[in-house]
């Protein structure tokens, strides 16, 4: 189940969730300030998200984007070329059936994508995950390590995690990044500070201040709730911004949620909404099991393993058997099924989520029961409430380190960006 570092190619990604679908700008209106540097500093980011989202864009197209004469777009492009973040390509024709090119390719402006780069981690229960990404938001490479996280202390945990995160960067690269992402199944509070990973038994930690204490460079750090962390990643894969409500369901050891509203995350009050992995899913309050002593990694593979006799069994067997229909992982396999999908119907109920999209290593279980899974859905839902869609993520294993990483190049690519101060 778990992999070695790998190379991943870049592909065309749809656009972040910046903008809707659309959407001409990206500033808000009450982030603009009078002064001319403010203004400079706000069309650069408006472009370079532009560029983002459109990954080519023709002087003429983003100067309408902009909102700009040419004049003063070709000001902002060229100071984003003079720091080696936008650069000149040809623009890439395909003749259309029936017909000849015509005329030389245009020149078009894209974002340079080793210009700088984002680290994104994953602290999980039993691996830790790594990913990097480039500015484009494409994923350069990802690594993932078994890692006996409760054995650990937390401060062992963030050293082991750092050095994996940078193991394979070249010492003249380090500068280049800016930003690392760390995500970890553990309820924060509003301000960052670790207030209770049960699954690790930390408590009260600043993760922010362990990870600084550990880079062998500078660069900001951002710590997030494993499924908040998911929830931005798989947003960030989307063509555009889904209006309504989406429950990310992100299940490893632990079961988690984070729920996005018009393509914005809903904390809550304290910071913990989508905590639905306590949510009770059996028996009565106190004497039954919660939803994540159910469906998670931990509790599927003890149940697997003492019915089949097999100690060493892996949750790739697993997988294998339910594939093979073979009777107990069956059995297991539709268990799973029906908690999840009280657990999703009686969330939904509360609020009411247009689609849910699946996450995690467990979420690998999701095609093959994908019908009881809906069957029971519909079994437990009550007249009046539609059933929402369910998806699952393409990258359910690395949604959470990949969106740590988005995390920091979101905040790139916005007036909150570390480029913009001291620039003058």
């Amino acid at each position: 189940m778990m992999r070695r570092s790998a190379p991943i190619p870049n592909r065309r990604r749809p656009a972040g969730p910046f903008c809707q679908k659309r959407k001409q700008t990206v500033i808000e209106p009450n982030l603009l300030a009078s002064s001319p540097r403010k203004i400079r500093q706000a069309n650069e980011i408006a472009a370079l998200q532009a560029l983002h989202r459109a990954r080519q864009l023709s002087r003429a197209d983003l100067a309408r984007i902009l909102n700009l004469n040419r004049s003063s777009s070709g000001h902002i492009i060229a100071e984003l070329t003079a720091a080696g973040m936008v650069r000149e390509v040809q623009e890439a024709r395909e003749a259309r059936p029936g017909r000849s090119r015509v005329g030389r390719p245009g020149v078009m402006l894209e974002l340079v994508p080793d210009a700088v780069f984002f680290l994104g981690i994953e602290l999980g229960v039993e691996h830790i995950s790594t990913v990097e990404i480039d500015l484009r938001a494409d994923i350069v490479r990802t690594r993932t390590d078994p890692f006996d996280g409760p054995t650990h202390s937390v401060e062992d945990a963030i050293r082991h995690a750092v050095k994996l995160a940078c193991a394979d960067l070249p010492p003249d690269r380090l500068a280049q990044c800016e930003g690392i992402g760390i995500s970890t199944p553990a309820q924060f509070t509003l301000d960052g500070i670790v207030h209770l990973a049960p699954l690790l038994g930390w408590k009260n930690v600043n993760l922010t201040e362990l990870a600084l204490r550990h880079l062998p460079f500078q660069a900001p750090v951002h710590v997030e709730n494993d499924a908040n962390a998911f929830a931005i990643g798989a947003a960030y894969d989307d063509a555009e911004i889904h209006s309504g409500v989406t429950l990310f369901v992100v299940m490893e050891s632990g079961v988690g949620s984070g729920i996005l509203i018009d393509g914005k995350l809903f904390r809550g009050g304290h910071g913990l909404a989508g905590e639905i992995g306590h949510m009770h899913a059996e028996g009565k309050p106190g004497q039954g099991r919660s939803l994540e002593q159910i469906v998670g990694l931990t509790s599927i593979l003890a149940e697997y393993r003492t019915v089949t006799m097999r100690p060493a069994a892996s949750f790739d067997d697993f997988l294998a058997d339910v594939r093979d229909r073979a009777p107990d992982a069956v059995s297991i396999a539709e268990g799973w099924a029906k908690a999840l999908a009280y657990a999703l119907v009686q969330t939904c109920r509360i609020v009411d989520a247009n689609r849910i999209v699946l996450g995690g290593s467990v979420a690998q279980l999701y095609p093959l029961v994908a019908a009881r899974l809906i069957a029971h859905m519909q079994a437990a839902q009550s007249s009046g409430f539609p059933l929402p869609v369910v998806q699952l993520n393409p990258r359910a294993d690395l949604g959470s380190a990949f969106g740590a990483a988005c995390l920091m190049h979101q905040r790139y690519l916005s007036l909150e960006s570390p480029r913009l101060y001291g620039d003058g």
